[in-house]
């Protein structure tokens, strides 16, 4: 049939494209499907191109539309040459963090998250947040605005800890931090909640000068452009910035974009949220609602870039002083949380055009795990729900496609019969399907509607931390993670066999060698996907037989009760 010939040429055509795609991954280069390169170059983390520490932004004037009164106001940089200014390393431990400050700027360089390894084969904890010679990755504030010739307490600024607890021993623990320059004293109070990952941000500015000052507050992310150490070239996930706006919702920003300078995103609002993201895991900073803010996305150096907000504090007063409260997440990509935090931030769980059905998915996911307790029986059940769901439109599919396995003889017969004419051919073909009520088509449209579905699936689990460490039974120990014994891609290619052996036979051998293949070439892919990924297909494989099995049952049946 033409209609066979040509879904094996899209089939082929697909698998051709996936293996280009992932060859452009591999290579550096941007995927077809919007993933970002994988970077083959380390940054080196100690000096930038123009002689900068790393981890330090260049010059940027705040916009006049954000902080019109802050005049010379930039986010600084240090002098190529100047000598390091003194620092310590404040270690602070909580239930769900170990997170490492450094008093130069204050800053957030280390964020060990406790409750996650680090893979399935380390009993260390993930490293979101570090900053060492082969990866940068920190949290930076500070304050700009100051008169032409001062500055006031940036991220390059000696702060003095003030000494408390290391430990959390209630709810709370404040980590603060306190630094003066030119008359402006900014206290930094970093609040950890227990059993939590975001972090309230205090900035509170105190102005001890003989005039009024207006100064502006940045909040910025720093990382290098590596790909994270879990990264797969045989699947695409999204690394770097992001940000979200009520006018212009979820955007991301690829670094290459950044690199060639045509980067499109929203500049200025008054709502939502900046971030870095990763698979599973994500860094964002929450201004204060309703503060107008200039976002920027820039390379910093060499393979190190940064995405930060600029607000206006207001005028202080001499002798006054001011607080603003910012929100800070440092964790997994736990959308519950997440969502709760600030509008739109559990979007760094990214589905794509098909968000519309992967949520409503997720959230029936949970539903069954908090009965279940098992990720993996959660896929197994929702799996079912699917195809129990679909099972008219299957069944539909699966009736066409045996009534064609019925009819084969007879299309080989007529193949025969008329040779090279094809015109005579596709008459009698035609007529043949008006006697047999065959629909050519009616295998491949109910199966084309449910695709969608399986789409948006995909990426649920694809993209939930919560598979990340979820075991299922025996030997399968995280679900985010391949299968150790490769069981479960043999099953699939098994199952995918039995599926095209109760199909029709393609009367064309090499139709039929290329189906034989299929199972090698999809199942061999398999071999590196999550083992979730690949328990969902093998349990859609055997339920979608065992529904086949069960319609060609009835069939025949019928058939016999014809013939008497």
């Amino acid at each position: 049939m033409d209609i066979r010939r040509t879904v094996l040429w899209m089939i082929f055509s697909l698998s051709l494209l996936m293996l280009w795609n992932n060859w452009q991954i591999h290579t550096g280069q941007p995927s077809f499907f919007g993933g970002p390169p994988a970077s083959t170059q380390v940054a080196d983390a100690g000096t930038a191109q123009n002689g900068q520490p790393a981890g330090q932004a260049t010059d940027t004037t705040v916009p006049a539309g954000v902080a019109a009164q802050a005049e010379g106001g930039t986010v600084p940089a240090s002098a190529s040459g100047a000598a390091p200014a003194p620092s310590e390393l404040v270690t602070i431990t909580t239930d769900v963090y170990k997170l490492t400050f450094d008093t130069l700027g204050a800053q957030l360089i280390g964020a060990e998250l406790l409750k996650y390894k680090a893979s399935d084969t380390d009993d260390q904890p993930m490293v979101l947040l570090q900053k060492n010679p082969s990866s940068t990755y920190v949290i930076q504030t500070g304050i700009v605005g100051a008169p032409a010739g001062e500055s006031y307490p940036t991220h390059l600024t000696p702060f003095s800890w003030v000494a408390g607890d290391t430990q959390m021993a209630g709810d709370t623990l404040n980590v603060v931090f306190e630094a003066e320059s030119n008359g402006v004293k900014v206290t930094k109070t970093y609040t950890l909640h227990k059993g939590r990952y975001d972090i309230t941000v205090n900035h509170q500015v105190s102005n001890a000068t003989q005039a009024p000052v207006t100064p502006s507050l940045y909040l910025q992310l720093v990382r290098d452009g590596n790909d994270p150490p879990e990264t797969s070239m045989f699947y695409s996930t999204f690394t770097g910035p992001a940000l979200y706006s009520e006018q212009d919702k979820f955007q991301k920003v690829t670094f290459s974009a950044v690199d060639k300078g045509n980067a499109e995103y929203i500049r200025q609002a008054d709502n939502g949220w900046i971030g870095m993201v990763q698979h599973y895991f994500a860094s964002a900073w929450v201004p204060r609602e309703g503060a107008v803010r200039h976002n920027e996305v820039l390379k910093v150096s060499n393979n190190l870039y940064a995405i930060r907000a600029i607000e206006a504090i207001g005028t202080v007063a001499p002798g006054q002083q001011t607080s603003v409260e910012s929100k800070l997440w440092v964790g997994p990509q736990d959308q519950d949380a997440m969502s709760a935090l600030a509008p739109g931030l559990d979007l760094v769980v990214d589905y794509g055009f098909l968000t519309i059905i992967s949520k409503p998915l997720f959230m029936i996911m949970t539903w069954l795990h908090a009965i279940l307790g098992n990720w993996g029986w959660t896929i197994v059940v929702l799996t079912l729900l699917i195809k129990a769901v679909f099972y008219p439109l299957s069944a539909a599919s699966y009736r066409s496609m045996a009534k064609m396995k019925q009819v084969t003889p007879r299309m080989q017969a007529l193949r025969e019969k008329f040779g090279d004419d094809k015109a005579k051919l596709n008459t009698a073909m035609m007529e043949m399907y008006r006697t047999e009520k065959i629909n050519p088509l009616g295998g491949c449209l109910p199966m084309l509607i449910q695709i969608p579905v399986f789409i948006a699936l995909y990426w649920v689990l694809l993209g939930s931390v919560e598979m990340r460490g979820a075991p299922w039974i025996l030997w399968i120990h995280d679900l985010s993670v391949r299968d150790p014994w490769f069981i479960l891609p043999a099953i699939m290619m098994a199952t995918m066999f039995l599926q095209i052996k109760l199909n029709p036979t393609p009367p064309d051998p090499m139709q039929a060698r290329v189906m034989m293949m299929m199972p090698l070439v999809f199942g061999g892919m398999m071999f590196f996907f999550p083992a979730g990924l690949v328990l969902y297909w093998c349990v859609n494989n055997a339920v979608s037989i065992a529904q086949q099995r069960y319609i060609m049952h009835k069939l025949d049946k019928e058939a016999a009760a014809a013939a008497r």
